[in-house]
């Protein structure tokens, strides 16, 4: 009985009648909850939801093969005796915010420096087991990072154009086949890229200005005697 004399609506259960089969442990009611509506699929280049009728595009195959240096005989001359130059050019192209000097500093600092510095290493510390375990140890780590950073270069293509690995992981390609990689894909963007196509004009020349000028004819402008309509010749000429 509560206060007053009025009966309670609540009622209190006893310890043998609280259920005891169904106990709530602890971190049980915090599980998550699935939601069909938040389950979209998302881009994994920016992370966008999706919509259901999305169908990603098909894997195109590249426009020339990994040897085929000989068809751009100029970029296949440049990307063997300055291959920076032509990394650099490449990147230059794929992003459009990066100048081409960036890449080819880069690339000279893993490729053309390593070199330098083993050839300067041979030549003033000499030729011995020791020096020659050196020099062979600093060369493969030189090539094996500029192999992963002209890799990613090559990666990012892939994904802008949906272009299928070839031969095999572009890091892979690029350690073994740097610069048949680079002349490839220097080819790929030269044959891609819009701003390098010629397109076709036509010319097309205006009609020339027509007047229409009332002609001061007195003859003709005489009354018709049939039904006294008057009647005004007009002449078109060209100017």
């Amino acid at each position: 009985m509560a206060e007053g004399g009025i009966q309670s609506r609540y009622v209190k259960l006893t310890k043998d009648q609280a259920p005891l089969d169904e106990e709530i442990r602890p971190g049980e009611l915090n599980q998550p909850i699935q939601v069909p509506q938040l389950a979209v699929r998302k881009c994994n280049e920016c992370g966008q939801p999706l919509p259901e009728s999305f169908e990603p595009p098909g894997v195109e195959p590249w426009t020339t093969g990994i040897f085929g240096c000989a068809e751009d005989t100029e970029s296949c001359w440049t990307g063997l005796f300055c291959p920076c130059v032509l990394f650099g050019r490449n990147v230059e192209s794929l992003r459009e915010d990066t100048p081409w000097t960036t890449p080819c500093i880069c690339h000279a600092i893993c490729v053309e420096g390593g070199i330098a510095l083993a050839t300067a290493t041979a030549i003033f510390h000499g030729v011995d087991p020791r020096t020659s375990f050196l020099i062979c140890e600093g060369l493969l780590f030189a090539w094996w990072m500029c192999g992963i950073y002209t890799g990613l270069a090559r990666q990012s293509l892939q994904k802008k154009y949906h272009l299928k690995n070839s031969p095999c992981d572009p890091c892979m390609v690029h350690c073994c086949m740097h610069w048949c990689a680079l002349c490839q894909e220097h080819r790929e963007m030269q044959g891609r890229l819009s701003d390098n196509v010629v397109m076709p004009m036509t010319v097309v020349n205006p009609p020339p200005i027509q007047e229409m000028n009332a002609s001061g004819d007195n003859q003709n402008s005489a009354p018709s005697s049939t039904n006294n309509v008057e009647h005004t010749n007009l002449e078109m000429q060209a100017l």
